[in-house]
């Protein structure tokens, strides 16, 4: 689960909506993308595997592991955990006020995903 929002850090609760609304209409012009649901969230798939979602208006990602903590060490994401107490290596979720941000991770996970299942 992502950590709780630093003081001082305002967010409509529809912006980040709005922002994956935006996202959803730049990855869906790819024809291999399609809408799914992982863990009661909307998200997308290529070739059959989950690369993105919506989770509590911070987007989630699947990179490698190595890029997954490079992001966390520079503040910018912070490492998923799906709700069960155990984190999710290869995913990490990427802050509401980082949104400008969200489309260039979403595209780094749809070209990580299929290379990372064989």
């Amino acid at each position: 689960m992502p950590r709780k929002k630093k003081a001082g850090s305002a967010t409509t609760p529809a912006a980040p909506d709005a922002r994956f609304e935006s996202l959803s209409e730049a990855l869906l012009r790819d024809r291999s993308v399609t809408s799914a649901k992982m863990f009661g969230s909307q998200g997308f798939k290529v070739r059959g595997k989950v690369f993105a979602m919506l989770v509590k208006g911070w987007l989630v990602v699947k990179l490698p592991r190595e890029r997954v903590e490079a992001l966390v060490e520079s503040g910018r994401a912070t490492p998923f955990d799906p709700g069960h107490g155990r984190l999710m290596k290869e995913w990490v979720a990427v802050e509401p006020e980082t949104a400008g941000a969200w489309t260039a991770l979403a595209e780094e996970a749809k070209a990580f995903v299929p290379r990372s299942s064989r």
